[in-house]
């Protein structure tokens, strides 16, 4: 039963005077000014730190609109007081600038359920710990503390006290096994556990020490593990009560609600709400099955994020503060400030641009390019907003011919380094660099690293064959015995054109750089066909081994990132965001030769080099070592070839989004806005 309208008012009410009160008692420290406090992590406390260094006891006031919120979140109980919904242990963060207020609405906007969306997804994200700002300092989230033993096989995390789920009901260690050993590992529920959860081939053993201690122990160490749940859009924990009810190992009752919901297994039941996936809610189940959704009374699983979402069609979504939210600012508000999260669905750029001008969008970040920014840059004042350019990591757009590819004639040219070299050398990066990236960044190829985030990347791998040199090109294709015709078009061995599809999404790479390259590889004698399509679509061939030439952002290569997860040094040298084509050497290497194709004996030895990188610590000789030798096998065979690096690109916010600093760098391997804090964004009315 909803409290009476005056008494809820009254609440909240006294809960707003507590707070308005908290500033008399605890400094509101800001990043601006820390009012001499300094806290052991970046830009955030532990409550009893906070209150012991402050000398203070921090009073409690949550968003007055938030009974209101919860209220649409289905299936939702009415709310205790705030400080019965935050942890005993909450996260204290100090804010950029200022102490913001409640309210508001985000507005973003991305291409579909599945289409750029892990921009506005990084923007409510949290995980057990995060990058601070300087993208060098991990720090406590969702964990207040973590601790390895001496040889990094095994890794504790402390959780907080007290921490809720969205629904109310409590996140506990339990939660965490339950995701890997019920879920994850689980053959029932996920057919093939996901091979960076497994280590060595073997998995993880995760135990809950009691309700706040987890331990994870590995077959092998893993001294670099802790940056995956630092930077990863992954998420290790999952709401046991709420999907352990459709599971006969934790409800008596479950056959029998799993056939009232009309769930054939366990697993469909899973699937509905959680897809088998760490992608979190997309699709989510107001698209898959509206009606369904309706008549269970929850529309989504509970979470720990900054907002839930309560509403989605085919045209967005919306989403709303998690009234349990862990996290507060040095006045003892609850965050997020921000009360919703608008999202649109918005395929086409132009469209997105209007809207970025005409002052509709709040934050933009994924999909902006920097062809972008002129025209953005020339429409601030009229739209109100602010277009900045940040530096980039892993923004460099790379060709990969199929190396795999099911046509065996091409899988036999594309496996010759020397067309790839020639390839290479047939494009004008010159001109490509003024054209679509402004005269900004550096020619460079692409390898499977951020050469600015370590220090074992050979200066060769980033610049050999960048020159364009159409007779040094021509030369490796006669070489190749790819000879022209009559009309000067080069031949197959077989007799037939030498034909390659460029299909595209442009998420992942700009338009204009497709158009040029078309042009000048027609100029080596190839036909060339250009198509565009959605990220999807794309996705979808890619991911089937369908395309002549895997293209994308080459991302996910930052050095903490591979040094926790090989997926871009190893066949299929991707994921399914992000594929890379060696599907067929994969599959020789997961069925031990009794299916695929067997890769060249350099590609075999990258196996065994990963998982030496990935058990030593980052940074030291023997990774240094190893890390070059990896990169060494792919520049030597060229498995992607490198447009630009080095590139700026822009963001834009709306002037009315408060405590937005400037970006460190623009980056998925970071998960986006996810060291940026912005839980402590707010709108300022």
């Amino acid at each position: 039963m909803r409290p009476k309208k005056n008494m809820l008012l009254a609440s909240t009410t006294a809960l707003a005077l507590s707070g308005t009160m908290a500033f008399a008692a605890c400094p509101p420290a800001t990043v601006a000014d820390m009012k001499g406090l300094v806290p052991a992590y970046p830009q955030q406390f532990e409550l009893a730190e906070f209150q012991s260094a402050a000398s203070c006891t921090l009073d409690l006031a949550e968003n007055p609109a938030m009974a209101e919120l919860n209220a649409r979140i289905a299936g939702n109980p009415n709310l205790p007081p705030v400080a019965e919904r935050l942890p005993e242990e909450p996260l204290v963060v100090a804010p950029y600038t200022a102490i913001g207020q409640h309210g508001g609405t985000l507005t973003g906007v991305s291409r579909a359920t599945e289409s750029g969306t892990s921009d506005l997804l990084s923007v409510r994200h949290v995980n057990l710990v995060r990058y601070s700002d300087d993208l060098k300092t991990i720090v406590p989230n969702v964990a207040k503390a973590w601790s390895w033993n001496g040889d990094f096989t095994q890794l504790s995390f402390t959780l907080r006290k007290g921490h809720k789920w969205s629904d109310g009901a409590p996140f506990t260690a339990h939660d965490v096994v339950f995701w890997y050993d019920d879920i994850l590992t689980n053959p029932a529920i996920t057919e093939q556990t996901p091979g960076r959860w497994l280590f060595g081939g073997e998995p993880a053993r995760v135990e809950a020490v009691d309700d706040v201690t987890v331990s994870f122990t590995f077959p092998t160490p893993q001294p670099n593990l802790i940056n995956r749940w630092a930077m990863d859009y992954g998420q290790t924990f999952l709401p046991r009560h709420f999907l352990g009810r459709f599971m006969d190992k934790y409800n008596d009752g479950a056959a029998a609600l799993r056939a009232e919901h009309g769930f054939a297994s366990e697993k469909d039941a899973v699937d509905f709400y959680y897809g088998a996936s760490d992608w979190k809610d997309v699709p989510s189940p107001l698209l898959k099955d509206p009606a369904k959704a309706a008549s269970i009374g929850v529309a989504v699983k509970p979470t720990l994020e900054s907002h839930i979402l309560v509403a989605e069609d085919s045209n967005g979504r919306r989403l709303v503060a998690n009234p349990y939210f862990h996290m507060v600012d040095t006045g003892g508000n609850q965050l997020p400030y921000i009360s919703e999260i608008r999202e649109e669905y918005v395929p086409e750029r132009d469209v997105v641009n209007l809207k970025v001008m005409n002052g509709e969008i709040s934050w933009k970040q994924q999909a902006i390019e920097l062809n972008d920014f002129p025209l953005l840059k020339e429409n601030e004042a009229k739209g109100n907003y602010t277009v900045s350019l940040a530096p980039t990591l892993g923004e460099t757009v790379y060709y990969s011919f199929a190396r795999n590819h099911k046509d065996p004639v091409l899988r036999d040219i594309f496996n010759d380094p020397r067309f790839s070299q020639a390839m290479s050398m047939g494009l004008d990066r010159e001109e490509i660099r003024e054209i679509v990236y402004l005269g900004q960044g550096t020619p460079a190829q692409a390898i499977p690293v951020e050469a600015k985030t370590v220090d074992f990347v050979p200066d060769y791998a980033l610049t050999q064959f960048l020159e364009h040199d159409v007779a040094a090109a021509n030369a490796l294709l006669d070489e190749m015995g790819l000879a022209r015709n009559s009309s000067g078009k080069r031949q197959r061995p077989d007799g037939r054109p030498l034909a390659i599809r460029i299909l595209f999404a442009s998420q992942g790479s700009p338009v204009q750089l497709h158009e040029l390259s078309r042009g000048m590889w027609e100029d080596l004698g190839l036909t060339v066909d250009l198509r565009e399509v959605t990220s999807d679509e794309y996705r979808a061939s890619a991911n089937a081994n369908d395309v002549d030439v895997f293209i994308w952002k080459n991302d996910g290569i930052s050095g903490p990132f591979i040094a926790q997860d090989a997926t871009m040094l190893v066949p299929p040298f991707g994921d399914f965001f992000n594929p890379g084509g060696g599907f067929e050497w994969a599959k020789w290497k997961e069925t031990g030769g009794a299916e695929g194709i067997e890769p060249p004996a350099d590609i075999q030895k990258l196996w065994d080099l990963s998982e030496q990188f990935l058990s030593v610590p980052l940074g030291t000789p023997e990774s240094s070592k190893i890390g070059e030798e990896i990169v060494r096998i792919h520049a030597d065979q060229m498995l992607k070839i490198g447009i630009v690096g080095e590139i700026p690109s822009p963001y834009v916010h709306h002037n009315s989004l408060q405590n937005v600093q400037p970006l460190t760098s623009k980056t998925y391997d970071y998960y986006w806005t996810s060291p940026y804090r912005s839980h402590q964004w707010f709108i300022a009315n």
